[in-house]
């Protein structure tokens, strides 16, 4: 089996959680995911089976959210499951706290939490936190191309709708926010609506995951133009060599004449050669 599974991960499950789980389910030792959730974070989730597992590279870092953000917390873990560090009761409006979450629209740095699963030194941050131990973290490039804040039930909470690169994370997103503010952040809840070009809509749940759901791996590269090579092109493509194309430079998605996907690949100078193959 090949192909893309799109989870919509439950609560109080790892990712890892996820992918052992389907391989059991589906019966397929090569699962891979394409990017970390929190436990207690739900949504979009894509899992890579077979052949697709060379694809998890490629999965576009682009990612949208939905948190739940309560200010007048700071904890030890930025969410509302650690440790309480400080309370204020001087809660800013809801104007103050939406402008101050669109300062942080744009590039920027940030430092990863002791609950991520960064590793530095070949540790996980997230098991040197299980043992007390905070280590100093370098801050990281991030860019959040879209925050929206919305109302939340009271003062003390807001919604917040976030478009952002790779590695950035929204319980620090929060945090920060309440730092800005004086008063402190916490995150109260996460869902991811979208990975690169999949999104919620796709998902399937863990109960219903099941080959039919698969998708096929060249989903993921939809957003390029398909060529179909003719069969002295796939014979070259299947020995791992270039060729020439008359096509603009640029990615395409390249099929065999019967159909089949061939690979990802890169016209260069009107030279075609492969990105990844999954023949």
């Amino acid at each position: 089996m090949n192909g893309i599974l799109i989870i919509d991960k439950p609560s109080d499950w790892t990712s890892h959680d996820v992918v052992a789980k389907l391989r059991g389910t589906l019966g397929e030792r090569r699962v891979g995911h394409g990017g970390t959730l929190d436990p207690m974070a739900t949504g979009v989730l894509p899992v890579f089976i077979g052949r697709a597992t060379r694809a998890v590279e490629l999965l576009p870092s682009g990612k949208t959210y939905r948190a739940k953000m309560i200010l007048g917390l700071v904890t030890d873990s930025q969410d509302i499951t650690g440790k309480i560090i400080s309370k204020n009761e001087n809660i800013p409006d809801f104007q103050q706290v939406s402008d101050a979450a669109r300062e942080f629209i744009g590039h920027g740095l940030q430092t990863p939490p002791m609950v991520s699963a960064v590793k530095i030194n070949g540790q996980r941050l997230y098991k040197l936190a299980r043992q007390g131990i905070e280590i100093e973290r370098k801050p990281r490039p991030v860019t959040f191309d879209r925050i929206e804040v919305s109302p939340g039930a009271d003062r003390a909470e807001a919604e917040l709708l976030v478009e952002c690169s790779g590695g950035a994370y929204i319980r620090t997103l929060c945090h920060d926010i309440g730092a800005r503010l004086g008063c402190g952040a916490v995150m109260s809840g996460l869902r991811r609506l979208k990975s690169g070009p999949f999104d919620i809509s796709q998902a399937v749940t863990i109960d219903a995951a099941s080959p039919a759901a698969v998708l096929p791996v060249d989903s993921l590269f939809a957003g390029y133009p398909a060529y179909t090579a003719a069969d002295a092109q796939e014979k070259r493509i299947r020995n791992g060599a270039g060729f020439g194309v008359n096509l603009p430079d640029g990615k395409f998605r390249v099929y065999a004449e019967g159909g089949e996907f061939l690979m990802l690949a890169e016209v260069i100078n009107s030279k075609m050669s492969t990105i990844k193959g999954f023949y």
